[in-house]
């Protein structure tokens, strides 16, 4: 299930989850828009990782734990540490990040 960050809590949810995939995007982000669905598609596939929707704008300190430079940006965190982030807009892209973290 995927959720959707209300308030700038991202460390917290990261320190309680071995395996979290972050969705960073925006309103305004056409691509940020076609990925959501396929994000949330995955998120019923991968029950073992925590899929979170993060609003870049509205939430600084939780884009301040990947370096978000383009959006929608994904990031792959484990045991509590960033391990790799992508900014794509291909499912194919977001399904290698999710193997680099899951060790398949």
């Amino acid at each position: 299930m995927l959720q959707e960050l209300e308030s700038d809590n991202l460390d917290q949810i990261i320190s309680d989850n071995e395996l979290v995939l972050v969705q960073y995007g925006a309103t305004w982000c056409g691509n940020c828009r076609i990925m959501k669905p396929k994000v949330k598609r995955l998120s019923g596939t991968y029950e073992n990782i925590k899929f979170v929707y993060a609003d870049a704008e509205k939430f600084p300190e939780s884009r301040k734990l990947a370096k978000v430079t383009n959006l929608p940006t994904f990031a792959a965190f484990k045991s509590g540490s960033l391990v790799n982030q992508i900014q794509t807009n291909k499912e194919d892209a977001l399904k290698s990040l999710i193997d680099e973290v899951t060790d398949n």
